[in-house]
Formats: C-alpha cells, structure tokens, sequence
C-alpha cells in the first residue's frame, strides 16, 4: 500500500512515542526544544546503527583505526580550525508578540511566520555551546562543547601516526556526541541540538585527493542500499557548487534522501584538503607533517571526510521502513526495517500461557540470544495482536511455539513483510533464521 508522503512525518512521529523509540526530553517538565530521549526500541535501533558502521568502517577495513576524544576542547582548538568564526548562522528576531527567532534563510519577507510580527535585521549567531573549566567563570576558562568530531582527530593525528602501524592513506573513526545551538531545530530528530555523529577523517596524499573522495562517494552510497536496505530511488547524490562550500573544502558531495519535506542531507563526504592540519600545526607550533617511508618526503596529508549522524539515519530508516497494508481484511502497520538493524530480530511468543510452552519458549529464547536481538512476548492479547505489535516496531520474524511443539520439536517463523508462516525445527531453527536474514 502506497502511504501519503504528506501524512508520513506525523505518522512515524506518532508511532515512535506509541512504541518508546522517541521521547520529549524532560517531558513532564514542558520538554526542551530540539531535545530527546531514546527509548527501549529507540536505544536499540541507535545501538545497531553505530555497531553497523563500526563494523563497516572500521573492524572489516585494515586502514582505518578508532579513536574517542573529548566533549569538551579548548577554545584555541575551535579558534585554530574556524569555528569561533566561521561556524555561524544568520538570525533574525520577531520584534512582534511571540518574540521568536528564525534563521533569516528560512523566512521569507519581513515577516515573522509565527505571528506576523515585524523581523528585525539579520545578524550572524555562533552555533557552539560555551562554558567554564573550574571555578571561576573568565576569559581564561573558557571551552566549548564540539560541535563536531572532526577536530579531535586532526588535534589527535600525530599521536595516532606515533602509537601504531597505520600509513598513508588511512583513516581514523569516530562516533560520539555533538552539540549545535541550532537557531530552529525541526522535522523531529532531522535537525536537533544534541546528537550523535560518525565521522571518519581518511588522509591520503595530497595528488590522490580526486580518487580517495571519489571511493568514498559510492561506497558510502553503497553502505546505505546493500547494508541497510534504503530504497535507492529515493537516494540522490547533491554535489556543492564552489560558491556554496564550506571554508576549509574542496569538494563537497551530500547524500540525499527524498525526505516527506523534500530532498535533504543524509550523509555529507568533504575534500578538506590539508586545511585543519596546517591551521593546527600554526597555531600550536607543533610539527604535524607526515613523513613518506617509501617517498622519504615529508608532507601534510589532504583529508576525505565522510560525516552522518545516528539520528539522521534513524529518522531515514523508519520514513523509509513505514508501511500500510491489510491482512485478513483488517488495516496494519508496520516497518519494513531491514534485519540489521530492526531493534528487534526475532520474538519468541507462545501460543498460550500453559506451561510447558512457556518452558519451551523460555529454551527458544536461550538458544537465540547472542546470536539476534531477542524478545519474549507473552503479553497483550491473542496471538494475531502480539504479531501487530512486533510489526509495528520493525521485527522481521516472530517464532510461534505452539502445542504441536511439544510433540514434533518444531516451531513457526512468521515472516514480517509477507506474513508467511514455515515450520522448522528448533535444532535448525538459528541457521534458517541467518538464512532468512541475509
């Protein structure tokens, strides 16, 4: 069943609160704009996204290592790479009654669009969160929260290139919070104010820039339709025109997805040639090069940058995955997630609450877990609504254990998408499940 492209946000909205993948921050207190909180199924569809491109980035390549830095940075960090400067949006004020701030080029006019009132000038507003190490609150003590990941890989290069093996090219991985002050978050976790980002900073010679970002193009395209299962007419390469480029680019690819709102980033790939390594290099007298040890030339490495955040996938995935259909003449909903990352693979839900399938279930249970994200249904009703409910949170498979387990050790695979059902037996049931899940 086709589903209104114009009805969809509010729909996935509405299901991640109904099934606890989203939450308001601090809800019960108003909440806090552009804050929220990961529930039970929203933790573990997160969880999955990160360990996927962990896997992908990182375990399955010998040139890229990992590394975890700091929240908080000095400002000489953010004053070295640009973004004391550089890292701004344009304002605009409504001087009306709702006293609301806009980004100016995301209003038209000179009127505020929330209650008609008049706009005052643009000015240019820094996105970074700023505070105090230590007691007192001065000049001296001040840091910043990052806005990004990127700088602690380029503040950290030299130290990663002096522990371990690692040559040009390679890259270095990292996943972890950021924080913007965005002036109008929106379109739910799209565009939020905390968040969570995978970054990888790739380095390669400066001469072999064109090659290395062109790779890191289609495989980052690839990732998302073979390992996650986007729909790829929904993919869309948007490449920067010169005149729209950040400060320290070269080239800039987005990956697109045709959001319910329209096109918008996905995935951001970035030739930052060797701007950050020779701005830190400057600014904190510390030699940063890169000596060559088949060239014996020494040289500050160009940088491709492949950069997404765990909420932009998350909310990609579920508009991509939300569906509507009928089934035995009643209306159902449910995500089409792809097994990898579903937060549930397989649920385990006994016919009845007789004992001995309860046992039998529990044993199901042991032999899966560790091997697939598992969980026990039991509750809510008949058997036909505890399958509604694992649809609506994207499990791909439900295991039925019935009374004719008792007597053939077998049980029932209902498969999400087509609702079809098999028998296997327990003894073979992991690596037909493997099999199913491709």
């Amino acid at each position: 069943m086709t589903v209104d492209r114009n009805d969809l946000m509010d729909k996935v909205v509405a299901l991640t609160k109904r099934r606890g993948f989203i939450f308001p921050s601090a809800e019960i207190y108003g909440g806090l704009s552009g804050f929220y909180e990961f529930g039970p199924y929203g933790v573990a569809l997160k969880r999955a996204i990160r360990d996927l491109w962990w896997r992908h980035m990182v375990e399955l390549r010998d040139d890229v290592v990992g590394l975890e830095s700091t929240l908080i940075m000095p400002a000489a960090v953010w004053e070295a790479s640009g973004h004391l400067t550089n890292f701004v949006d344009p304002l605009r004020q409504c001087l009306g009654k709702c006293k609301k701030r806009w980004r100016a080029d995301h209003v038209m006019g000179e009127k505020c669009p929330e209650c008609g009132g008049a706009l005052d000038d643009a000015r240019m507003f820094n996105l970074m969160f700023k505070t105090y190490v230590g007691p007192l609150e001065d000049r001296a003590s001040e840091v910043y929260l990052r806005p990004e990941t990127a700088q602690g890989m380029f503040v950290d290069f030299k130290n990663v290139i002096n522990s371990t093996r690692v040559r040009v090219p390679f890259g270095i991985a990292q996943q972890g919070k950021a924080f913007r002050n965005e002036i109008t978050p929106g379109n739910f976790v799209f565009r939020v104010r905390e968040f969570e980002l995978m970054e990888m900073e790739y380095f390669v010679r400066p001469q072999a820039d064109d090659e290395w970002f062109s790779y890191w193009r289609s495989e980052r395209l690839r990732w998302y339709t073979d390992v996650l299962g986007l729909n790829k007419n929904r993919l869309r390469f948007y490449d920067h025109p010169k005149e729209s480029l950040s400060h320290y680019s070269k080239q800039t690819t987005d990956i697109e997805y045709e959001f319910p709102f329209g096109w918008g980033e996905l995935e951001g790939i970035a030739d930052r040639t060797d701007y950050d390594l020779a701005v830190h290099q400057e600014k904190s007298k510390q030699d940063l090069t890169y000596l060559d040890p088949e060239t014996n030339e020494r040289y500050l490495p160009w940088v491709i940058e492949p950069a997404v955040s765990v909420e932009r996938i998350f909310i990609t995935l579920l508009l991509d995955a939300y569906d509507e259909d009928v089934v035995n003449n009643e209306p159902r909903t449910l995500l089409r997630l792809h097994p990898s990352v579903a937060p549930v693979q397989v649920a385990v839900v006994p016919l009845s609450k007789k004992e001995e399938l309860i046992r039998v279930a529990k044993d199901v249970i042991k032999a899966l877990r560790g091997q697939f994200r598992v969980e026990y249904d039991q509750t809510g009703g008949n058997i036909g609504r505890r399958y509604r409910r694992q649809d609506e949170i994207g499990t791909p498979f439900c295991i039925t254990v019935d009374f004719d387990t008792l007597n053939d050790q077998a049980v029932t695979i209902r498969k999400r998408d087509s609702t079809e059902q098999e028998r296997v037996k327990i003894a073979d049931l992991s690596p037909r499940l493997n099999s199913l899940a491709g």
